[in-house]
């Protein structure tokens, strides 16, 4: 099977998560959008949405589901996204699309969070693929160098992204994240910082893993 046709069978088994008469948290990228067209078919199933992007949020809304203000639900039974990258503990790397900030937003207020993704993005240390974080521009140059010193990534701004909150990404290369949790917690800590794409603290529940054998579920 292709990776796009990996996407759309885990999209379609994500289904089977969504609580009828609930509202649902959904992620951003091309996996997800999977998600959103099979989501269409159980609209009127649903109450409506909380959306971690406005990407998400117009494909959403093509589609007739309602996309709810965050500020106005105060939990949902599940938040559904994709990974760039995710371990057997189900912490993940986030961030490829530029939308990790709202991304943990949501995850937040989910009682538990359903990764859906292809078998290519399970890994055993988490650090191959580039770690986005968020940043406010006038911290970058400080926020690259800590990097440098305290971690020995190298770290570069994302040309030509600009953040649905109006910040720079910055990637950085070269890391073996061997603890999820203590990295996350330093990094935030950051001034200048909006967060950092380790997804430790809001680790996966479930991930919906997309393989050519099939859809395997594995429970954290």
């Amino acid at each position: 099977m292709t990776q796009d046709e990996l996407k759309a069978l885990v999209g379609q088994a994500a289904l089977a998560h969504v609580v009828p008469g609930s509202i649902v948290g959904v992620g951003t990228g091309s996996t997800v959008n999977c998600f959103i067209d099979a989501l269409a078919t159980m609209k009127d199933q649903i109450r409506g949405a909380v959306s971690s992007s406005v990407k998400s949020t117009e494909r959403l809304q093509a589609h007739g589901i309602p996309v709810l203000d965050s500020n106005t639900v105060e939990s949902i039974p599940v938040y559904i996204d994709g990974a760039d990258e995710i371990d057997h503990q189900g912490c993940m790397i986030k961030g490829g699309g530029a939308a990790l900030t709202r991304e943990k937003i949501v995850a937040d207020l989910a009682e538990r969070f359903v990764c859906i993704a292809d078998e290519s993005k399970l890994v055993d240390v988490l650090g191959a693929f580039p770690l986005p974080v968020e940043v406010i521009p006038m911290a970058a140059a400080q926020v690259m160098r800590r990097f440098a010193t305290v971690y020995g990534g190298q770290a570069s701004v994302r040309a030509g992204v600009t953040t649905d909150n109006g910040n720079i990404i910055v990637d950085v290369r070269g890391l073996k994240i061997t603890d999820p949790l203590a990295m996350e917690a330093e990094v935030n800590q950051w001034p200048g910082v909006v967060t950092v794409g380790i997804f430790g603290r809001h680790k996966a529940k479930v991930c919906l893993l997309g393989t050519s054998q099939g859809v395997r579920t594995l429970d954290f």
